[in-house]
């Protein structure tokens, strides 16, 4: 029961139905707030209990200071949490052991308890494998139960184990594109209540929601594990930056070169840990489809969301999707009743103010490795050209291999080529050269779920078939769709058979290519790229695309639209200028042109408005938790406690708990660490945490071989989370990763000093002799350290590899605050310094001291770090909030949860 300081209960009539609400009008200065600040004032209006969220805490952000630096915290409890099963198996995992823990300590088992719904879907494990057959689609998934049953024993019996915890099996859909679609509420209802749909996923993409109106972001597993045993989530009332849309996109542009140029213009501009908010009347010109496809882009900006108000828009899409008139009007009513209804003309206060004009965007692809690198269309050759010689040998960036002559386009001479022959397996040859497209993707939640882009892709390809082009032989191309609704728009408009015809087969509804699940090049393209050296390309229709995420064989990545994706399939390669060149020769022997095959934005809308409708999203979702009879049939553990297989190598109990007490350890100053990697600049999550295959030569692939796993069974590092011997062995393995301390390797190697020499050695292996002899570990980072996904395991297995400390010189948010939630220290390095600059090599010793002033109630804003080698400075303590300090005192977020719960 809310404490109701400030009188906001009140209730709401919406039809025969009246709902108790919190009104906002209660609080002084609610109405002059941001969208998003309104809800989480909402928020603790609802939560209100006296001592963890108070009137003062209600008063401080009704009276928001817009150009404040965010100091005030704030507990915000999230209505629900959503997960993916990379991220959510290790949740259930940590669910189950705490709860065995919870026994041990003299607790109730049962308390480890869901106590907000929390829902998993399973899209993270199909891998693209089959590929250009009407089979590839039933053979994936039989692949995908075969690699993965004990993975989805376990979640189904996480679901009859756990209240309020509910699973989408797999073949479903993309896990934001079913919660945009069905899982979504925007205003929720629960015990007699309504107020915000708000929630936190275990997907950094979570976000793509907030184009409903739904407050939500990515957080670590550990948080959502937290979130989902009551636990707030404790944040710093942010900055907020209000993002004024204004026009309309011209003919020819569509949302994947919109979100685009926003990516390249927030990235530019600074938006880590703030709130991006869009208004203005270019917002209302915005189709719900292209406010999620922004709103899910949120981390490529780097931003906590993107979030756009309720409209008439939202409505729309609501009754389209299949949602109740009860629910309909209920939010219509709510959101008006609480100033939460768009106003194109308003201009709410903001602490930072951007405007895009719509009809300045232009046609754009991203990379060759970070999204927010936009590419003009028409530039992308010229682009590809330079870009290359960042990823070929010396030798030909010295020029000494040139195009021939003959076959030299005037604009692309001097750059670097390697043609190679390959031999198909029917007999016939081919040639690539660096820059060809070896994978095409249409892929990933970000654009399969609009259905403007879809049809576009579908109509390109239509039109390429009736000029008689295909894609080249050397394209792997891949159709996986966010949601069974987009096959059967495709079937009801009769385009299937022509993507069919171009190689787009369905291979899978899940995250595929854009998680690095594209599965193997076809062996004769893998063997002429890896013999060769050649810089191959890949097109995918994603949201990411850094080094080594996409495929081991691909060193350069471009998203792009899925209209352009099936394009650069019948390209063939990023070295064509598809804005001019020919794509392909007709039947009559004349070159077809981009401008060809690319449909008008009325035959677009004709086929949307024709082809999509209400009875597609009701038959998709109606029994979507019950899953397949290959689902129904998984034999299950029963009881509330899980029964470990000790021979497992998918899911095995992690180490966290043990010799855990209810009381404390006070937390102590570092000594005598060693640096287990030196890194560089936008190190990701990606290049920490474990993804992609398991290679036999690597320490995660020995292991499996010990324990009698054949090469073929290794499957991914994403569908073995909730196996911590696996992962650990994983963490900072990626083969682009580059340890300063180790120059001249690539990948998941460091220099063990616990050795005569410091021989180069897996860092995994030399973790362990570190840990063995009581050194602890600290790892030195350069800028935007952790930035991309939410991969709990980039903590985790830092942690499990006994990395006590991290020096970064900035941080992306969400890797921060998992480092502290599995209770490792983030550190920064003083304003303008970095480990160049202070002359470390990673060869030192250091000792940290002044981390004990946390045992007195009080964060220390620095700590003294000093060298064997005589290097001294104050590094800033990233704990950033009371919360954060509670968590890292008491070994890690889990452990906090843990005491409280036994405790209470």
């Amino acid at each position: 029961m809310s404490a109701n300081s400030f009188d906001a209960r009140s209730t709401l009539q919406v039809g025969d139905d009246s709902y108790e609400i919190f009104r906002l009008d209660k609080v002084e200065g609610s109405a002059r707030l941001p969208y998003s600040l309104k809800v989480l004032l909402e928020n603790l209006l609802r939560t209100e209990d006296g001592a963890n969220i108070t009137a003062d805490h209600i008063r401080a952000l009704g009276g928001w200071d817009s150009q404040a630096q965010p100091s005030q915290e704030i507990q915000f409890t999230p209505a629900r949490v959503i997960m993916q099963d990379f991220t959510g198996v290790p949740c259930v995992v940590d669910l189950a052991t705490m709860r065995e823990a919870v026994k041990e300590l003299g607790g109730d088992p049962a308390k480890i308890n869901p106590l907000a719904p929390a829902e998993l879907v399973i899209d993270h494990s199909v891998i693209a494998d089959k590929f250009g057959t009407n089979e590839a689609f039933a053979q994936n998934v039989e692949l995908e139960y075969g690699r993965n049953r004990e993975r989805y024993q376990f979640l189904r019996w996480g679901q009859t184990a756990f209240d309020e915890f509910k699973v989408v099996p797999p073949g479903t859909g993309i896990v934001h594109q079913v919660n945009i679609e069905h899982l979504a509420r925007t205003v929720m209802v629960r015990n007699g209540q309504a107020y915000p749909d708000t929630l936190v996923g275990t997907d950094s993409h979570t976000t793509m929601v907030n184009g409903l109106g739904v407050l939500g972001w990515g957080v670590g597993g550990i948080e959502a594990e937290a979130a989902m045993l009551g636990q707030p989530v404790s944040m710093l009332i942010p900055r907020v930056v209000g993002f004024k849309l204004t026009g309309e996109l011209t003919p020819g542009t569509t949302a994947t070169d919109l979100v685009l140029t926003i990516t390249e213009m927030l990235r530019k501009h600074g938006v880590v840990g703030k709130f991006v908010e869009f208004y203005g009347e270019g917002v209302a010109a915005t189709s719900l489809a292209n406010r999620a496809t922004i709103g899910n882009m949120s981390p490529e900006f780097g931003s906590t969301a993107a979030i756009f108000p309720i409209d008439d828009e939202t409505i729309k899409y609501l009754k389209l999707t299949g949602r109740s008139e009860q629910q309909l009007a209920l939010v219509e009513a709510y959101a008006k009743a609480q100033g939460l209804w768009l106003d194109p003309k308003a201009e709410p206060d903001f602490s930072e103010k951007l405007e895009l004009d719509l009809s300045t965007v232009v046609p754009s692809i991203a990379g060759p490795k970070r999204p927010q690198d936009r590419i003009v269309l028409a530039n992308a050759s010229q682009q590809f050209a330079q870009d290359v010689r960042n990823y070929v040998s010396e030798d030909e960036e010295a020029g000494k291999e040139s195009f021939p002559a003959s076959d030299a386009p005037a604009t692309s001479n001097g750059v670097p080529t390697r043609p190679t022959t390959v031999t198909a397996p029917d007999g016939s040859t081919y040639e690539i050269d660096h820059g060809a497209v070896t994978v095409a993707a249409i892929t990933s939640c970000t654009n399969t779920s609009n259905p403007y882009v879809m049809v576009a892709a579908a109509l390109v390809a239509k039109k390429a078939v009736e000029k008689g082009l295909t894609r080249k032989p050397w394209v792997k191309t891949t159709l996986a769709p966010g949601s069974k609704v987009v096959t059967d728009y495709f079937d009801k408009a009769g385009l299937t058979p022509y993507l069919d015809k171009v190689g787009f087969n369905l291979v899978g509804y899940g995250c595929t290519t854009c998680i690095g699940n594209s599965g193997p090049l076809p062996e004769e393209v893998s063997k002429a790229v890896n013999e060769h050296d050649l810089a191959v390309t890949s097109v995918l229709s994603g949201n990411r695309n850094f080094e080594g995420r996409i495929n081991p064989d691909v060193k350069m990545n471009y998203l792009a639209s899925p209209p352009l994706v099936v394009a650069y399939a019948l390209a063939g390669s990023m070295k064509v200028d598809i804005t001019k060149d020919a794509l392909g020769i007709d039947q009559e022997g004349k070159p077809v042109y981009l401008s060809d095959i690319w449909p008008s934005e009325a035959e677009v809308n004709d086929v949307v408005a024709n082809a999509i409708g209400e009875d597609m999203f009701n038959k998709s979702y109606a029994d979507v938790f019950a899953g397949d009879a290959q689902w129904q049939a998984l034999p299950i553990p029963t009881g509330n406690t899980f029964e470990w297989d000790p021979q497992s190598t998918y899911v095995r109990k992690p180490p966290y708990f043990e010799g855990m007490t209810m009381e404390t350890t006070p937390v102590s100053d570092i000594s005598g660490a060693r640096v287990l990697a030196k890194l560089g600049d936008s190190v990701t999550t990606d290049h920490i945490s474990p993804a992609g295959a398991i290679k036999a030569d690597t320490p995660a692939g020995k292991y499996l071989t010990e324990h009698g796993v054949e090469r073929r069974d290794f499957n991914s590092y994403g569908s073995r989370r909730g196996n911590h011997e696996v992962m650990i062995r994983g963490t900072f393995a990626n083969i682009r990763l580059r340890n300063q301390i180790a120059p001249g390797t690539e990948g998941g190697y460091t220099r063990d000093f616990t050795v005569d020499g410091a021989p180069v050695s897996f860092i995994y292996d030399a973790s362990r002799n570190y840990i063995e002899q009581g050194v602890p570990l600290v790892v030195l980072a350069g800028k935007e350290y952790g930035s991309g996904s939410s991969r709990d395991w980039a903590a985790k297995g830092t942690a499990l590899l006994g990395v006590k400390a991290v020096i970064a010189e900035s941080y992306e948010r969400i890797h921060r605050s998992n480092l502290i939630g599995m209770g490792v220290l983030p550190l920064q390095f003083p304003e303008g310094a970095s480990a160049e600059a202070l002359g470390l090599s990673g060869e030192e010793t250091f000792s940290f001291t002044g981390v004990e002033e946390l045992n007195n109630g009080t964060t220390p804003r620095t700590v003294k770090v000093t060298t064997d080698t005589g290097v001294e400075f104050d590094a800033v303590v990233r704990i950033d909030t009371p919360g954060e300090a509670d968590y890292y005192r008491n070994g890690g977020i889990m452990h906090y949860v843990l005491r409280q719960l036994a405790g209470s």
